[in-house]
C-alpha cells in the first residue's frame, strides 16, 4: 500500500524555522514528482512548491518565493520543504503530493502535518 508521510510540523514563531519531511513507501519514488500543498482553514488548498522526479525543476508559489525551498533525496524516498522566515499567515495543514511523471493520473496524497506560526 502506497504511503506518504508527513513529519515536522509543529508550533512556531514569528520569523522561526521549519523543515518538513515526506517520505514515501511502496512506489519507485525517482518516477515521481513531488510537491507541497497547503490548506488554512477556510480556505482552499493550494500548491506551494514542487520539485521533478529527478529534482532538476523547482517551482513556488509566490507567496513563499525566497523563503521556502523544495528539495529530494531519491536514496531516501523522502522530499523536504524548509521553511524560513515564517509568518502568521503560513499556519496551514500541509500535504506532500506524489503524481507520476509520465502518468499524472496517478497520483498519491500524505495525511497532512499541522504548521501553526504564532507568538
Amino acid at each position: 500500500q502506497v504511503q506518504l508521510v508527513e513529519s515536522g510540523g509543529g508550533l512556531v514563531q514569528p520569523g522561526g524555522s521549519l523543515r518538513l519531511s515526506c517520505a514515501a513507501s511502496e512506489i519507485t519514488f525517482s518516477r515521481f514528482a513531488m510537491s507541497w500543498y497547503r490548506q488554512a482553514p477556510g480556505k482552499e488548498r493550494e500548491l506551494v512548491a514542487g520539485i521533478s522526479s529527478n529534482g532538476g525543476s523547482t517551482n513556488y508559489a509566490d507567496s513563499v518565493k525566497g523563503r521556502f525551498t523544495i528539495s529530494r533525496d531519491n536514496a531516501k524516498n523522502t522530499v523536504y520543504l524548509q521553511m524560513n522566515s515564517l509568518r502568521p499567515e503560513d499556519t496551514a495543514v500541509y500535504y506532500c503530493k506524489a503524481v507520476h511523471w509520465s502518468r499524472p493520473g496517478i497520483d498519491y496524497w500524505g495525511q497532512g502535518t499541522q504548521v501553526t506560526v504564532s507568538s
